[in-house]
């Protein structure tokens, strides 16, 4: 049995006529009843009643006609699916965020603004570290990734950036730093200060970049700890094991027991929030959603310039 025989048949069995039904698909008389009646030979039962110029449906026709639509509708509902899918308008996305990209302003809006485009699209998030992230990006794990850290020295991977934010401070707040206000401060007040580390020593971090700023400037600080998640160099800032340099994005967490304070001058600069994907990936899902938010955030980009 083919589906142009359930075509054929739904069609008799709506018109309730072969002539007005051969008219609707395009086709002679004569094959269309043959092909009726070849249907009813392989299902073994009888589907229409037949008089002289006319024939209906009996009760075992109504059945199957009931059966045909749906078997037919799921078919064009699976057509349907899978050029959608073919176009990157359906399927699961899976995005993966570092816990600081998670927090950047960007991310939520760029998500929202895609399931709103594309509401048949499922997106699965996940978080961990940059390197993780690498990894499960090279096992196709997750399709993209948010990072702070550009991904183009690793094999297979691209990243471009959707923008940047400022870095902050973060002290305890009793620390003399703290209490001396809330503007922005000299990254020179941090010369001989306790600072809190966070980096791995597997993959790129945030705070290498920091490292290497500072001592191109000349400023030198003492290391209290050293940890691989930014999250956890606030929890130790907050139980007052030193200071640590994060993206103002972090700047929400802790605030009972953190302060936080904008950096200024040019020692360090702004931090890129970057989208990495595949360099050869294929699917149009995934691609669509790196054009889709490039193409999101340099439109923000230039509206902003154009009212500077």
């Amino acid at each position: 049995m083919e589906l142009r025989h359930l075509r054929y048949f739904v069609a008799v069995a709506e018109e309730g006529s072969i002539t007005r039904a051969a008219e609707r698909l395009g086709i002679q008389q004569p094959p269309l009843g043959q092909q009726l009646k070849a249907l009813e030979a392989e299902l073994g039962v009888q589907l229409f009643d037949r008089a002289p110029k006319r024939i209906a449906l009996n009760a075992a026709g109504r059945v199957f006609l009931e059966e045909a639509r749906a078997i037919l509708s799921r078919t064009q509902e699976a057509v349907d699916h899978i050029r959608r899918f073919n176009m990157g308008e359906s399927g699961t996305l899976s995005v993966g965020f570092t816990s600081s990209a998670s927090l950047h302003a960007l991310t939520p809006r760029l998500l929202g603004a895609f399931r709103q485009l594309f509401p048949l699209v499922q997106i699965a998030v996940e978080e961990s570290e940059t390197y993780e992230l690498v990894l499960a990006l090279q096992n196709s794990r997750i399709d993209v990734a948010f990072s702070h850290v550009a991904t183009d020295d690793f094999k297979n991977l691209t990243s471009r950036s959707l923008g940047q934010e400022g870095m902050i401070v973060a002290m305890p707040i009793g620390h003399p730093l703290a209490q001396s206000g809330e503007g922005p401060l000299d990254i020179r007040a941090l010369a001989d200060e306790k600072i809190v580390v966070y980096r791995r020593p597997d993959g790129p971090g945030i705070f290498d970049g920091i490292l290497k700023c500072l001592d191109q400037a000349g400023i030198r600080i003492s290391i209290s700890d050293q940890v691989s998640r930014m999250i956890a160099a606030i929890n130790l800032v907050s139980a007052g094991r030193g200071l640590t340099i994060v993206p103002a994005s972090m700047g929400i967490l802790h605030r009972a027991s953190v302060h936080y304070r904008p950096l200024i001058g040019d020692v360090i600069p702004p931090l890129p929030l970057y989208i990495a994907f595949r360099t050869n990936e294929r699917l149009a899902l995934v691609k669509k959603f790196v054009e889709v938010t490039s193409d999101m955030t340099k439109d923000a980009a230039d509206r902003k310039m154009s009212t500077e």
